[in-house]
């Protein structure tokens, strides 16, 4: 039984990659940067306090990943915000292939729109080696949660991991794939 590819999958396949080659100008096809993975992590400081506020971030995250996410926990003690070592303080997701380009077309088409007062997510957050990471501020942006059973809202950080060998090319690669990147302030004074 064959199975569909997701959509933005087959874009890359089709059109980015030739793109990204004529672009860059490379020769050999494994040069082509492509999407590692997609990494959400949350971390839910008041679960210091309330465990039920880590058991709703878990939920969240399966709701909006489709998987079950991996409890994070605190690597060292800090008395000032009554932490031990070893206490549960986040939860996070690592999604490949599929599930990753399925949660890129959801969060360029879907979520990304309904974030308030939105303008576009800053070009400059990559991290030199061609990786990107976003934050957002809610988790409510997501359609499928019900806005009832989260009320508390909760932030949580987006990364994008890629092979690619520096900021331009994954820029390029993740506009190609239709991230919404502010507009560039150095070529809007060229033009």
């Amino acid at each position: 039984m064959a199975q569909n590819k997701p959509r933005l999958q087959e874009k890359y396949d089709e059109s980015i990659r030739a793109a990204l080659k004529e672009k860059f100008g490379f020769t050999n096809p494994h040069q082509i940067p492509r999407l590692e993975k997609i990494t959400l992590n949350m971390g839910v400081g008041a679960a210091v306090g309330d465990k039920k506020v880590l058991d709703l971030a878990v939920d969240c995250m399966t709701e909006i990943t489709g998987q079950k996410p991996v409890i994070t926990t605190a690597r060292k003690s800090i008395a000032g915000f009554r932490l031990r070592e070893g206490m549960p303080i986040g939860c996070m997701v690592t999604l490949r292939r599929d599930r990753m380009y399925e949660f890129l077309d959801r969060l360029v088409s879907i979520v990304l729109p309904r974030v308030r007062d939105f303008r576009g997510i800053n070009r400059n957050a990559f991290d030199g080696r061609g990786n990107y990471t976003m934050g957002l501020t809610e988790q409510l942006v997501f359609p499928e949660l019900n806005p009832d059973k989260y009320t508390r809202p909760q932030g949580m950080n987006i990364t994008f991991v890629t092979s690619a060998k520096n900021n331009d090319e994954a820029r390029e690669m993740l506009s190609l794939f239709g991230m919404p990147f502010k507009s560039d302030p150095k070529k809007e004074e060229a033009a």
